[in-house]
């Protein structure tokens, strides 16, 4: 006579109705984080941004911040691609004077036709006094 192994049924029925609903539980809670953007990396550049290392050719914006004038004063423009020996001096210098001036580095690790360098520097925010 043979014997019928009921708990690999009842795991296997558990498991048919776990995954789907698990999947169904990862999509609700994560529809809402892609419909709005949030950070620097936004369109419209809600923080504006300075690309580090500063590229030559790139017309600043009048109204760029003015940590980012200071940068390019300090560290000027480059031609060269990342991963070129000119290229990380550059970007190490970059990165030192937005620290030193208060700046915030950001990495960029999804490049975007807005954002195509691979690093940011965010001016500092202005604390309202009392």
């Amino acid at each position: 006579m043979k014997q019928f192994d009921h708990s690999s049924r009842y795991l296997n029925h558990s498991r048919q109705l776990f995954f789907p609903l698990l999947v169904l539980w990862l999509l609700l809670f994560a529809v809402p984080v892609y419909a709005s953007c949030a950070g620097c990396l936004c369109p419209g550049d809600p923080c504006r941004l300075c690309p580090l290392p500063a590229v030559e050719g790139d017309t600043p914006d009048p109204d760029e911040p003015e940590i980012c004038a200071r940068i390019r004063a300090r560290v000027p423009p480059i031609s060269a691609q990342p991963g070129e020996n000119e290229y990380f001096p550059s970007l190490d210098q970059s990165i030192a004077t937005c620290v030193n001036e208060g700046g915030d580095v950001i990495r960029n690790r999804r490049r975007s036709e807005e954002f195509p360098s691979r690093f940011y520097c965010k001016p500092p925010t202005p604390i309202p006094s009392r």
